[in-house]
Order: C-alpha cells, then sequence, then structure tokens
C-alpha cells in the first residue's frame, strides 16, 4: 500500500537558484507521514493526549537525485516497509511527473510521555497488517 501526497514547490521551498533547498525534502516527507498517519484513521495528538504515544524519527537515509524548482507539481510516495514493536521503516519518494527527484529511508520510534520506547499502539497496527 503506498499513500501519496500532493504538494506544490512555493518560492519559500527554494534557495537563490530557484531550486528545492535540500532541507525542505524532509520537510515535504514529514507533511507526508502525517497525511499517511491520518489516512489511516490515527489523529496523533489524540493519541499522545489518551495513551501518551508520540513518533520521533530515529534515522534517514537520503538520496537526493534530482532537484526540484519553484512552482513544480511533487507527489510523497509513501511506503512501509518493516514495522517492529516500537519502531516503523517507511520508504519515501519524492517525485515530479513520475520522475524520482529524492528517495529516503526513514525509521521511526514510537516513545512514551517519559521518552522511553513505547509499543505501537493497535489502533497503528491494525490498519496496517
Amino acid at each position: 500500500m503506498t499513500h501519496r501526497f500532493p504538494l506544490r514547490v512555493y518560492y519559500e521551498d527554494t534557495d537563490l537558484a530557484g531550486i528545492v533547498y535540500y532541507a525542505n525534502y524532509l520537510r515535504f516527507i514529514e507533511r507526508a507521514r502525517t497525511e499517511w498517519v491520518r489516512s489511516l484513521g490515527v489523529d496523533q495528538g489524540r493519541l499522545k493526549a489518551e495513551e501518551g504515544i508520540v513518533f520521533a524519527v530515529r534515522r534517514v537515509e537520503a538520496d537526493y537525485l534530482q532537484p526540484a524548482k519553484f512552482d513544480d507539481e511533487l507527489v510523497v510516495e509513501t511506503t512501509l516497509e518493516q514495522m517492529g514493536g516500537a519502531r516503523i521503516v517507511l520508504h519515501q519518494e519524492v517525485k515530479r511527473a513520475g520522475k524520482l527527484l529524492f528517495a529516503a529511508t526513514v525509521t521511526l520510534v514510537a516513545l512514551s510521555a517519559s521518552g522511553a520506547p513505547a509499543r505501537i499502539p493497535a489502533i497503528l497496527r491494525r490498519p496496517l497488517h
């Protein structure tokens, strides 16, 4: 199951040359992950309030392949690669008209209110199995 999140490159996303600033790809994939979780029926604010569970990025491996530019229409594709007790590994790609511009493998961990690793809640496990 691949989740697709469309976005447009705004002027604020670019550097002086009109090319997307490299760190903004991380913002793009973060937005897409948030929408992916929302599409699964999970309200992250409620998850934190009711169960004390939040997710944190533990690792990102990123490949910048081609630049995106001002006003480009992009799609971020998010695919689940692995899910363990407290860990989720996702593969995310940013594409323009089907052409791969950026790819990342992102490892997320579920954390309790105290910051300790926590089991991924059933509300998120169910739709992923």
